[in-house]
């Protein structure tokens, strides 16, 4: 069954920041197959490091793998939010995701957050 990710407007998602550490594929009609890097990531959505932007409202099949296994899902690029010689960051929203790929995003970002809490109580016990 399809998973179709939903904003709550009263809250957002929790984010996990990956600063480009994660590979992303993303498929376009328009743009083939482009390379792209993981700078931001939500149950919801996120933001991409990209060379050059895609056009906001295309549609497209993003696949990355996290701790949890690969990810793949359909989702929506919004406009550019900083662009530099060296690239830009772009959000995307998730419109759809399988049940085993929602799970295992999931999975991944509790993966995350708790390495990063570990993380902290870590740094603040040393000091």
């Amino acid at each position: 069954m399809t998973h179709f990710p939903q904003p709550n407007l009263i809250k957002r998602a929790t984010r996990v920041k990956f600063g480009g550490s994660v590979v992303v594929a993303i498929r376009s009609e328009g743009s083939g197959t482009v390379p792209a890097k993981l700078h931001l990531l939500s149950a919801t959505g996120g933001s991409f490091i990209l060379a050059k932007p895609l056009e906001s409202g295309d549609f497209v099949e993003v696949t990355f793998k996290t701790s949890q296994g690969t990810v793949r899902g359909m989702a929506e690029m919004l406009p550019p939010t900083r662009k530099s010689t060296s690239g830009c960051l772009q959000p995307f929203r998730f419109v759809a995701l399988e049940d085993e790929d929602h799970t295992r995003l999931r999975m991944a970002l509790e993966s995350a957050l708790d390495k990063t809490m570990m993380d902290l109580r870590s740094k603040a016990a040393s000091l």
